[in-house]
């Protein structure tokens, strides 16, 4: 799955993007 999360450099995009990544998620971010 894809998923696209604006706001990575965040406290919550610190943390949710390498979780999503281990999960096997195609992950686009944009800070």
């Amino acid at each position: 799955m894809k998923i696209f999360i604006a706001g990575a450099s965040g406290t919550i995009g610190q943390v949710l993007i390498p979780q999503l990544v281990k999960a096997g998620y195609a992950v686009t971010a944009l800070s």
